[in-house]
């Protein structure tokens, strides 16, 4: 929905939003998720990138599959401030939210994988993460379950089909399906009045007039999306001197994107994160160390804003927050083919 539209909208609802509320292209969440030109979402791939998704034999002591630290029984995480992986290793980071990460233009907080094919390989090799030498193995382990052939075949033809790439496209492709139109905000800007709270519309009144529209922005709140591979990247924290939070939340005692690149320039660097279910996916931030919404709406004012919010300010903007969470697709769990005996011994 354009500007242009939204504005319509709210005048024949009669919503009376300041000027800096139309500051923000409010824009509803697409009904699917785009895909690559080289991997199409078909059922096939992602009857089968379900499988592989929850598929624990992936991880080095096959005790760790993707939904382990990304559940869509949930949020999309594991409500942990950093995940465990395997032999009780735990992460550097608070595990994103899978829901709606189709709609990110790359993948991890530092954005280091550009797409989700990528971001789908990085765990399973991963150390202290689901640990196997490398992506390959996994697959090996995969190809030994006789059981898998015919789901690959069946979504990739016939020939050598249980490969890296395969594996990692099912994955991707199941996780475009991961999404969730249809929050009482996308209701309310799509023109249903009743959508919205009293509450709820003063909160989105001042997510826009405040400024947190300058980075939060998009179907997905995520920012501007510019090309596939290609992300949009904030300092945090922006305002130092006279904040308390930094040092009581640990916000920069992770480099960001800098771990990545060795740029200066990408210190403190983060992929802009979605706000969708964000009232689901408790801690926040990058470290996992805020436990509650309404204290991060205060630690995003102050170190991205230099802003000291009042407590009716901040339940506004928690209660629109609430609103970015939409219905989830119902979740089947998949029948996983049965280990053939030598794997078992």
């Amino acid at each position: 929905m354009s500007r242009q539209d939204t504005r319509l909208v709210a005048l024949a609802l009669g919503i009376a939003l300041s000027g800096a509320a139309f500051a923000a292209d409010w824009q509803a969440l697409p009904d699917t998720a785009p895909a690559p030109a080289d991997n199409p979402t078909t059922p096939a791939k992602v009857e089968l990138g379900q499988m592989l998704y929850h598929d624990a034999r992936l991880s080095q002591n096959g005790t760790l599959s993707c939904a382990s630290c990304h559940s869509v029984m949930g949020g999309g995480v594991d409500n942990r401030p950093t995940s465990i992986g395997v032999g009780n290793q735990h992460g550097g980071r608070n595990a994103p939210t899978v829901w709606n990460a189709a709609f990110h233009a790359t993948q991890f907080w530092d954005g280091r994988a550009p797409s989700l094919e990528e971001q789908a390989k990085g765990p399973i090799a991963n150390p202290i993460e689901m640990g196997m030498p490398d992506v390959q193995a996994a697959v090996d382990r995969v190809r030994a379950i006789p059981g898998y052939k015919p789901y690959f075949d069946k979504a990739f033809g016939t020939g050598d089909t249980v490969t890296v790439d395969n594996l990692a496209k099912a994955i991707a492709a199941y996780e475009r399906t991961l999404i969730t139109p249809n929050s009482p905000y996308d209701r309310f800007v799509k023109g249903d009045k009743a959508a919205l709270s009293a509450q709820q519309q003063r909160g989105m009144e001042q997510f826009a007039a405040i400024g947190c529209t300058a980075c939060h922005s998009g179907a997905a709140f995520n920012g501007p999306q510019p090309a596939p591979g290609k992300s949009v990247f904030q300092k945090f924290p922006l305002f130092a001197d006279g904040n308390p939070y930094i040092a009581k939340y640990k916000l920069t005692d992770d480099q960001g994107r800098y771990d990545v690149t060795k740029n200066d320039a990408d210190r403190h660097m983060w992929r802009v994160p979605t706000l969708r279910n964000i009232a689901w996916t408790a801690p926040y931030f990058h470290n996992g160390e805020v436990k509650t919404l309404s204290e991060a709406v205060r630690v995003m004012a102050k170190s991205q804003l230099n802003r000291e919010l009042d407590d009716a300010t901040v339940g506004d903007i928690v209660a629109f927050l609430d609103a970015l969470s939409g219905p989830f697709p119902k979740q089947e769990m998949p029948q996983l083919p049965p280990a053939p005996t030598a794997m078992l011994e």
